[in-house]
């Protein structure tokens, strides 16, 4: 049975805890790994090594921080196929599904690379008469971050490298559900030449967390994951001072107009509903049905009733098992609560196994009609491959219904009318919108940008917000005096 080291002041060390967590193969729940909750002690080092690395780091000239994401990425790629089984391994995730995961990490990477002319500042000569004025952006110092299980390479990825790239050092506090992938990440992140003490790794749950939260040499700490607990660190962050970046919940729609194309918007249902395992914050887990398009019910159920899911290597899965006993607990529970509520329940995956694997978390495409903003299908964040199907008679009550959703992570509309794209585009509140594109996330050179309920904080992830977020920004007022100085003193504000 595989221990999980931390990786503290340039090494991975065996943790000293008596306390452990099992990792689980989804597909079956045998344990295949065991992680410690790292002690109070360790994660005192921790931020001892980070702090001191730090005053080194942040004097390392920016093209010096770029080379090491340059050969970083080149390992990322060299190995992604690699990462991508462990991923699969201890998410259930799909092989592609995995690769996915990695190669959007990837990308963020290289957006990492850029680092210098991301950071470059402002610059005005003569604002007063021989007075020039300039900014610089600086690092912050220790940051940290939280990752979910549900992107174990791509979350991670969205964080340290930018953080660092900008020159803080950062402590990765990994979902103790699948942390043999962030592991991983952190060997080629060594092999890629990263100093001694610029990333830490430590393990645990909420103890950990807490330190984290309340340690006043953590100046910044992103988290990913669901809305208690995003609500939580925002509070207990911001309480103890620190900037705070906290993605929560989504509850994501789809709005299809009648002059869509019918093909094409069906397709991209099934993928953006139930791949992997509907287990996305940006997963679309309502369809809202414009008009003459209410029609399309029966040919949508008849494609999700077609994918399967099943194990990672198996070509033919659709998706596969949800991450835990405790999830698929949930997820049923919310489709019983559907169908009590009168919802109509027209394809049920509740009772779905593979042969050979019943043991596993496994769950079967599952779809509702007839919903209505009251059921807690609709109010809650399902998290599984379940798609509720919602009636709207025009583009207009289609657009209040998602406004009034207390999320804002994501939503899409399907359209032939570049009129009705733009009037979504511009009356609806939700931070990332796409247009006849069902999961719009961003790439990293713009910012990934939940509103609502949806993300508590002022700067997004990746893009130009993280950079603002991992840095502070410093003018200067400058004036050199050439011949006679000026006699007496200036009592006044103004630059003269």
């Amino acid at each position: 049975m595989k221990t999980l080291p931390l990786f503290i002041d340039g090494q991975f060390v065996a943790s000293q805890s008596q306390q452990f967590i099992d990792v689980t193969n989804p597909a079956d729940n045998s344990v295949i790994a065991k992680v410690p909750c790292a002690t109070q002690g360790e994660m005192q080092a921790a931020v001892a090594s980070a702090k001191a690395a730090f005053l080194i780091w942040k004097d390392v000239p920016v093209s010096e921080r770029a080379r090491v994401m340059l050969r970083y990425q080149h390992l990322l790629k060299a190995h992604q196929n690699e990462i991508a089984e462990t991923l699969s391994l201890e998410t259930g995730k799909t092989f592609d599904d995995a690769k996915g995961d990695v190669w959007r990490g990837i990308e963020v990477v290289e957006h990492a690379a850029n680092i210098a002319s991301l950071m470059m500042g402002e610059t005005v000569e003569n604002v007063a008469r021989s007075i020039d004025c300039y900014s610089l952006t600086q690092p912050l110092g220790v940051c940290a971050g939280i990752t979910p299980f549900n992107f174990p390479a791509m979350i991670p990825l969205w964080m340290f490298p930018l953080a660092i790239a900008c020159g803080n050092t950062f402590i990765l506090k990994p979902s103790e559900q699948d942390p043999l992938t962030p592991t991983r990440l952190v060997e080629l992140f060594v092999e890629a030449g990263a100093p001694k003490g610029v990333l830490q790794v430590v393990h645990g749950g909420k103890e950990q967390v807490d330190f984290l939260l309340q340690h006043p040499e953590v100046k910044a700490l992103s988290f990913v994951g669901s809305v208690p607990v995003g609500q939580y660190i925002y509070q207990q962050g911001t309480q103890h001072l620190k900037r705070v970046q906290a993605f929560a919940g989504a509850k994501n729609h789809m709005v299809v107009m009648p002059d869509a194309n019918k093909d094409q918007v069906i397709n991209n249902i099934v993928g953006a509903s139930v791949g992997a395992a509907g287990q996305r914050c940006m997963a679309i887990s309502v369809v809202v049905l414009v008009g003459e398009s209410q029609a399309w019910v029966d040919d949508i159920k008849a494609a999700l009733a077609k994918v399967r899911p099943g194990l990672w290597n198996d070509k033919d899965a659709a998706f596969g098992p949800l991450i835990s006993p405790k999830a698929k607990a949930r997820v049923q529970a919310l489709i019983a609560a559907g169908k009590e509520e009168g919802a109509n329940c027209l394809l049920d995956g509740s009772d779905f196994s593979v042969e050979g694997y019943e043991n596993g978390n496994w769950l079967g495409p599952t779809l509702f009609s007839e919903v209505t903003p009251e059921m807690r299908i609709y109010r809650e964040e399902i998290f599984g491959p379940v798609l509720c199907l919602v009636n709207a008679d025009s583009l207009a009550s289609a657009i209040a219904l998602v406004n009034a959703n207390p999320y804002g992570n994501g939503t899409s509309i399907f359209t032939a009318s570049g009129a009705a794209a733009r009037k979504y585009q511009h009356e609806i509140s939700v931070g990332q919108v796409g247009i006849n594109v069902p999961i719009p996330v961003p790439l990293p050179f713009f910012s990934f940008t939940g509103w609502k309920g949806s993300f508590y904080g002022d700067q997004h992830a990746y893009g130009k917000q993280a950079v603002r977020f991992y840095t502070e920004t410093k003018t200067v007022t400058a004036r050199w005096f050439e011949g006679d100085i000026p006699a007496g003193p200036n009592m006044t504000i103004h630059l003269d």
